[in-house]
Order: C-alpha cells, then sequence, then structure tokens
C-alpha cells in the first residue's frame, strides 16, 4: 500500500480573540478558504485557557452563517449554543456540536455556565466544513453528537475517536461515526502515546490533514510540533506518523475535495460573489432569523 507523502507543514499562527472567550489559533493559516484543502475550509484551535469567573458569559454574541457547517468540539469546559432555528444546548467535555448553517442560521457561542460562574479552563476546537452547490440553501440543522455516543478505538497505545466517516475496511467491519455529512469525509479524535505509531488508511484522493492539538509527531522523520498541521499528498492511501516523548492529541480530517468555486466573506461561504451578496442582504432584511441578545 502507498503511503501518502508530507506535502507541507503550515506554521503556528499568531492567536486573536473571537469574542471575548475564545483565544483561537488559525490553524489552516494561508490554505483557509483554498481548493488545497477542500472539503475543509477553516480550523479554529482554542488550547487550554484559564478564565477567572465573569459576571456575565464570555463568548460571541448573535452572528449569522450561510453555505457550509460548524463542527465544535469540547476538550475543556463546556461551551453553550443558541441559535435562529430554535436549538439551545450546552456541549461539555468530549461532546461535539456539528450544525449545518446551510440557507442561513444565526446563533451564539458562550462558556458554560459553571465556568462563568466559579472560573475554568476552556479548551475547543472548531472546524467549518464547506457544503457543495446543491445543499448550500439546505434548512438549518443541529446535530448534537454526546461523548458517549461517539465509538471508540483502542490499539497499540493509539485511542481514536470516530466523530465523522468511517474507521477501518468493511472487511473488517468499520467502525462510523454518528455524524451525517453531505460529502464523503473523516473526522478523528485522536490520542496517541509516547512513541507509538499510528497507521490509518484514508481513501485516495481525498484531502488529508493532521493537526497537531498537543505534543509531537514525527511524519518522514520530520518532527511537527503543537498547532501546526500536516498536510499530506492526495495520492496513496496510507497516512503514518509517530508520536513524540509527550505522545500527540490530534485532529485528523479526511474528506473527497468538492470540485467547486470558493467565495468566502466573513461568516459566508458561497460560489460567487452575487451568491455573498444576497447573503449579506438576507441577514440584513433578518431572512436568516433573528436571535435576540441575553
Amino acid at each position: 500500500m502507498t503511503v501518502r507523502r508530507l506535502e507541507t507543514v503550515l506554521d503556528t499562527p499568531r492567536p486573536h480573540w473571537v469574542g471575548d472567550g475564545f483565544l483561537v489559533s488559525p490553524l489552516f493559516g494561508p490554505l483557509a478558504f483554498t481548493p488545497a484543502i477542500s472539503p475543509f475550509l477553516m480550523l479554529d484551535w482554542a488550547p487550554p485557557t484559564e478564565f477567572p469567573p465573569s459576571g456575565a458569559p464570555r463568548g460571541v454574541g448573535p452572528h449569522p452563517h450561510r453555505g457550509f457547517e460548524t463542527v465544535t468540539i469540547v476538550y475543556d469546559g463546556a461551551v453553550d449554543h443558541r441559535d435562529s432555528a430554535g436549538h439551545v444546548d450546552s456541549i461539555a467535555v468530549g461532546d461535539v456540536q456539528w450544525m449545518t448553517a446551510g440557507s442561513g442560521v444565526v446563533h451564539e457561542e458562550f462558556h458554560g455556565r459553571a465556568v462563568s460562574e466559579r472560573g475554568g479552563v476552556v479548551s475547543m476546537a472548531q472546524l467549518w466544513v464547506n457544503l457543495p452547490a446543491a445543499h448550500k440553501m439546505t434548512p438549518p440543522r443541529y446535530q448534537p453528537i454526546l461523548s458517549r455516543d461517539i465509538p471508540v478505538v483502542a490499539v497499540d497505545g493509539v485511542r481514536v475517536r470516530v466523530i465523522a466517516g468511517t474507521w477501518g475496511t468493511a472487511a473488517d467491519g468499520a467502525i462510523r461515526g454518528p455524524a451525517a455529512t453531505f460529502t464523503p469525509l473523516s473526522v478523528w479524535d485522536v490520542a496517541v502515546d509516547p512513541g507509538a505509531e499510528f497507521v490509518a488508511d484514508v481513501p485516495a484522493g481525498w484531502s488529508t490533514l493532521v493537526a497537531v492539538l498537543a505534543g509531537s509527531i514525527a511524519i518522514e522523520g520530520q518532527e511537527i510540533g503543537a498547532s501546526r498541521v500536516a498536510v499530506l499528498s492526495r495520492a496513496g492511501a496510507e497516512l503514518r506518523l509517530r508520536a513524540g516523548a509527550n505522545g500527540a492529541r490530534l485532529l485528523i480530517l479526511g474528506g473527497e475535495p468538492i470540485d467547486e468555486p470558493i467565495a468566502a466573506y466573513g461568516p459566508f461561504v458561497m460560489n460567487t460573489r452575487d451568491e455573498i451578496r444576497t447573503a449579506v442582504a438576507d441577514h440584513a432584511a433578518g431572512r436568516m432569523g433573528r436571535l435576540d441578545p441575553r
């Protein structure tokens, strides 16, 4: 089986605040919103950050999205969600929120109540997944995925939570993650013990990205530290890496590219500039719904 080659390693980006609750690093850097990483658009990583008690919840107030999906994974603390489609939820450690913005939704994201009242550590990752043109105007959808519902594969010092897509082959009894997706893709939350090797198959032709959230890994002898992303070739099928001396926490993404134009503007991702202008006008007119501030 052909091993996927390491094409590039994206540098650690400068962090910035999203609202007043999430200090994030945009890990895809210059490749964000480009065909090179399709169907993925961007990845914000908020490493563990200690927050003191606050009189009001910290986070991001009402804002719109159209044309893609947001995938939020909580590693520490909790995130409270509310949107204009009527979904109200709190996602805790290990939980995942998979929100399809589709034709348009307004939502907000704040620290959970316990963190706001008593203080604590918050850490999360948010991935944006593109939608093909045929589904960009699909009705908004919300998938609350609890940690207990995510299958776990543990073997030889590696622990994989299969959030989306499959792990293994049909012949071996493939394990499928709970997330429903519009295009073929996989999202794996992976922990690798110190010095352990991780080997997995990703379909040939797919984009494959390894985000190192903590610790370090080596691919083809090149060490890759925390808050960096390895971009692998689309040729080949086998992904192979080894964790460093302190182990590694990874988010591994694989997906069939969407061969369509990408037009992105702030919280909207469409195929043309005219569609972006329509999205801006629709939001201003309230056609994506409204969400009263707290």
